[in-house]
């Protein structure tokens, strides 16, 4: 069974713009308040590397694999948690109409650990994806 945990925010700025955001990961560090150290290429199935904090939860490293990515449109990379935990995690943009756009981002938690985890750390991660979006939004608006 999979637990998602999203976050959907309006965004007055084009897809390419926030995707320009998005796909720059050493800039990461300047407006994203939970993935740090980000490096890595885009490319299917490429490795991503970065540094997550997730409001009290400890900080730690995550290695990610690439699974989707669309210019102008998503990223998801997975992160492999052992056999019985696995974790997604997604950016997803709608353009609506030029200049206007709904940006998701959020996990997808999966295995039979992943339960336990989203019940115990399902507001934590809510407001972490909210911090994020909301980061978002103001970097691609200005």
């Amino acid at each position: 069974m999979n637990f998602k945990v999203e976050k959907r925010i309006g965004v007055r700025a084009p897809s390419e713009r926030i995707w320009e955001v998005i796909a720059d990961f050493p800039f990461w560090d300047h407006w994203n308040p939970v993935e740090t150290g980000v490096t890595g290429t885009l490319g299917f199935g490429s490795q991503i590397s970065l540094r997550e904090r997730i409001g009290s939860l400890d900080e730690r490293q995550v290695i990610g694999r690439i699974a989707e990515w669309q210019p102008n449109a998503q990223l998801v990379w997975t992160e492999k948690r052992g056999w019985l935990f696995n974790s997604m995690r997604f950016y997803e943009i709608e353009e609506l109409e030029r200049g206007s756009c709904i940006v998701s981002n959020g996990f997808i938690f999966s295995g039979l650990r992943g339960e336990g985890f989203h019940e115990r750390h399902r507001r934590t991660v809510r407001a972490s994806c909210e911090a994020v979006a909301e980061a978002l939004r103001i970097t691609a608006e200005s």
